[in-house]
């Protein structure tokens, strides 16, 4: 499982041009699911993203989790993170999971995620057309792997 994450002042996601999923302070966080990914990589990256100190303490450090702050997540499933753009000039994208099980687990991560946030989580439409707006803050960007953090 892919996640890029990052610090946001304001994001929001528009399908259809209705707005479904808005937050301020905290995070945006880009998900893509792995063929062979499971609960464990769910668990894993949910518990890092929680605890991930990427927010400014009093005294200007990146000491505080989304968490400690009292922020949000947005959280936007997107395949195009498995690209393998190795050969050719046209990615494929065979290493993303099927969507069906790709989007069991997007939505298990969307839940295990909102049970550490106390519900401060957001998201887009999985398999949308989804048109992605933030405001950056810092600007902060994180890629994480499930597959490191199981090690």
């Amino acid at each position: 499982m892919i996640a890029v994450l990052q610090r946001v002042k304001q994001a929001s996601v528009t399908v259809n041009e209705q707005c479904v999923g808005e937050i301020n302070h905290g995070l945006l966080i880009l998900l893509g699911v792995k063929a062979g990914d499971t609960a464990r990589d769910v668990n894993a990256l949910c518990a890092k993203i929680a605890k991930l100190r990427i927010f400014e303490d009093e005294s200007g450090k990146m000491n505080c989790s989304v968490r400690d702050v009292g922020g949000a997540c947005l959280v936007i499933s997107n395949f195009t993170l498995l690209a393998d753009y190795h050969h050719g000039n046209r990615p494929d994208f065979l290493n993303a999971e099927k969507p069906a099980q790709a989007n069991v687990l997007y939505e298990s991560f969307i839940e295990n995620l909102s049970a550490l946030l106390e519900g401060r989580v957001q998201c887009g439409e999985f398999g949308a057309d989804m048109q992605v707006s933030l405001v950056n803050d810092g600007p902060v960007t994180i890629v994480m792997d499930s597959e490191i953090l199981k090690k």
